[in-house]
């Protein structure tokens, strides 16, 4: 099964500050780049679980006593790590976005590169798929998702295109739904706007907005004191939740103070915010929108 490098490699496991005999996590297996490396570092008695929720995935376990891959999405962490009988780990790494080998196989439908059935799904399982968002959802939804999602000026045009087109009839691959949205694809900039909308209904198929908040929730219950998350986000939408949640525990407002003014925060940040290399950038193009946040649990 090809996958591309893995972006941030060293930085990533570096952040983890990895015990030899620690237990880790790494919610986002695919071609197992991360995971192969935490197991480099981990000695005879460590222990490394993975999640990944693709059955595509499944081809690059790790063949090692010490690796455990569970084939589920990782916002089940907690329940998982209990199943195993893991109440808490050392760190938590986690790679988000779409793997670069569903973005190079043309028929999950992910890339904007190639004509495909509108599928969009990271669960193969899963019973919604973007076939179902572009026929089936509200004109209103549709709207809120290219917005939100995608953060599209057009997005009440976007909606409206697509709820007159299908009138006369389902809207089946990616090519209709480039035709369709034609108008709104200008030649210098269709590239760019084709990635947001494909963004928001990727994201709206994956419900990946709850479930990166449900797992940063996890992680700060099944992290011991002084364990490290260490995670990788794609766009602005997942680095403000990791950020906003790293330093305070939140995903909007503020703690509220003590009789002090003080505020408890659940985590320490280490160090800045790290971004790829030219050289890495060069290499591994996936890497060029790649931010990386550390966080430690007090």
């Amino acid at each position: 099964m090809e996958y591309h490098n893995p972006v941030l490699l060293k930085e990533t496991v570096d952040g983890l500050d990895i015990k030899p005999d620690g237990i880790y996590v790494d919610v986002t297996f695919g071609g197992g780049g991360h995971s192969r490396e935490i197991m480099r570092r981990l000695g005879p008695n460590g222990r490394l679980f993975a999640f990944d929720q693709d059955t595509d995935a499944l081809a690059n376990a790790i063949d090692d006593e010490r690796f455990t891959l569970i084939n589920e999405n990782f916002r089940y962490i907690k329940r998982f790590l209990r199943f195993y009988g893991v109440k808490e780990v050392d760190g938590i790494l986690g790679d988000l976005g779409v793997s670069s080998h569903q973005f190079d196989v043309a028929e999950r439908g992910f890339s904007t590169r190639f004509d495909a059935e509108l599928d969009m799904r990271m669960n193969q399982n899963d019973a919604i798929s973007a076939y179902n968002v572009v026929n089936e959802y509200a004109e209103a939804d549709l709207r809120r998702i290219f917005a939100d999602y995608g953060e599209l000026t057009t997005a009440k045009g976007l909606a409206h295109a697509i709820v007159q087109a299908r009138t006369e009839e389902p809207i089946k691959n990616t090519e209709q739904l480039k035709q369709v949205l034609s108008r709104f694809l200008p030649a210098h900039k269709s590239n760019k706007i084709l990635a947001q909308i494909y963004q928001a209904i990727r994201i709206e198929v994956n419900q990946e907005m709850e479930v990166l908040k449900e797992f940063l929730e996890q992680s700060l219950e099944v992290l011991k004191p002084g364990g490290r998350l260490s995670v990788i986000s794609y766009h602005s939408l997942e680095d403000r939740l990791v950020k906003r949640f790293m330093k305070n525990g939140l995903f909007e407002g503020e703690p509220e103070k003590d009789f002090f003014g003080r505020f408890e925060v659940p985590f320490k940040l280490i160090g800045k915010m790290i971004v790829p290399s030219e050289e890495e950038i060069k290499i591994n193009s996936r890497a060029r929108s790649a931010k990386l946040r550390i966080a430690e649990k007090k």
